[in-house]
């Protein structure tokens, strides 16, 4: 893993990071809360500035970040106003607080996909059958075909589009097939015999198998203008955070395995392989990581914000709040499964490089 990678990372990590922590932030002085530390980073201190009532810092851990708040659980420095401790606040207030985090992270990615469209604008797929990309190793790329090559036609039939392509392709059982590819002016024959592939559908679930010869559909950029840039941002942002959720319920079923789960390290080579590829990649990446982010975080998993949340409506529900002791066990059994997890996700990513 290069340096690219890492630093791709840690500037996309530290970004959605810091909008997250600065939603609750925000809200927090919106509600007039007293708010001790506002702090990038966990562990030692690299650099801090007090302004007001609030410590800034610059932590050595950029994985992560916290906003403290007094009269909050475990912070031991009380308001100087009673009344301005966390838990003074209105229960309305403290759901507010809490779920700014990832509602500001949606918001972010909602931002980012519409500045990207109105900037680069939209791919749409081409009509023709030509080749985006091909997948290394894959029978396309051992017998020759290249981005960018037109498939014109299969076995001496002519095709005109990429859903031809793919029904023939299909077809074959894997028989060895006669393309007919446009390249640079000129048409050129290749043989290549396709390969039988687990298919999947939107969510990565296995739904059978089929053939393919590892080829990736052509798109072409169309500019866009305000208007439609804020409907393909909305779009865009609804769509991937049903798709979260929907994989997350398809994985708690076991109909997606676990082990496509990716940690840390998938994200730094991802990271950097979207920016070794432009800003507009990276961008695109960045909004994803930030709408996964505000997704998790409302799950009702003690010390995600979605804990804390299912805490309040347990107190809405009962007039009073869970009692210290009980919050204290579900915040360590929230620990020891966010551990799990990460070291789950962690050994994942390794597996994927030692597999190749």
């Amino acid at each position: 893993m290069g340096i690219e990678s890492i630093l791709g990372a840690v500037l996309v990590l530290a970004i959605v990071i810091f909008v997250h922590e600065l939603g609750h932030f925000l809200v927090a002085k919106w509600c007039d809360v007293e708010v001790h530390v506002f702090s990038m980073g966990f562990g030692p201190t690299l650099l801090s500035r007090r302004m007001g009532e609030t410590e800034y810092r610059l932590s050595a851990v950029p994985f992560g970040g916290y906003v403290r708040m007094a009269g909050e659980d475990g912070v031991e420095e009380p308001a100087a106003d009673p009344t301005r401790g966390f838990a003074a606040k209105p229960l309305w207030q403290r759901i507010a607080i809490v779920a700014a985090g990832p509602g500001v992270n949606v918001l972010f990615a909602f931002l980012l996909f519409t500045a990207t469209f109105l900037v680069y604008g939209e791919q749409v797929p081409v009509d023709a059958a030509r080749v985006g990309g091909v997948m290394e190793g894959a029978a396309a790329s051992e017998a020759g075909i290249i981005a960018g090559d037109t498939i014109t036609a299969v076995d001496g039939q002519a095709i005109a589009t990429w859903e031809e392509l793919s029904t023939r392709v299909r077809a074959s059982e894997g028989k060895p097939i006669t393309l007919a590819v446009e390249r640079d002016g000129s048409t050129r024959t290749i043989e290549v015999t396709p390969e039988s592939r687990p298919e999947r559908d939107h969510v990565g679930e296995v739904i059978g198998e089929a053939y393919v010869i590892g080829i990736q559909r052509a798109f072409d950029t169309e500019p866009v203008g305000l208007f439609q840039s804020v409907g393909l941002g909305a779009r865009y942002t609804w769509g991937f955070t049903a798709l979260i959720f929907e994989t997350l319920g398809r994985l708690f079923q076991g109909r997606v395995s676990a082990s496509d789960l990716g940690g840390p390290i998938m994200i730094a080579q991802e990271a950097g392989r979207r920016a070794a590829t432009g800003l507009e990649p990276l961008l695109r990446f960045m909004a994803l990581i930030s709408v996964n982010l505000g997704v998790i975080n409302v799950l009702p998993i003690p010390v995600l914000d979605g804990g804390h949340l299912f805490f309040f409506l347990i107190e809405g529900v009962r007039g009073r709040p869970l009692s210290v002791r009980y919050r204290e066990i579900a915040q360590q059994v929230g620990v020891f499964l966010l551990v799990a997890l990460m070291v789950f996700v962690v050994f994942n990513d390794i597996s994927r490089i030692v597999s190749g």
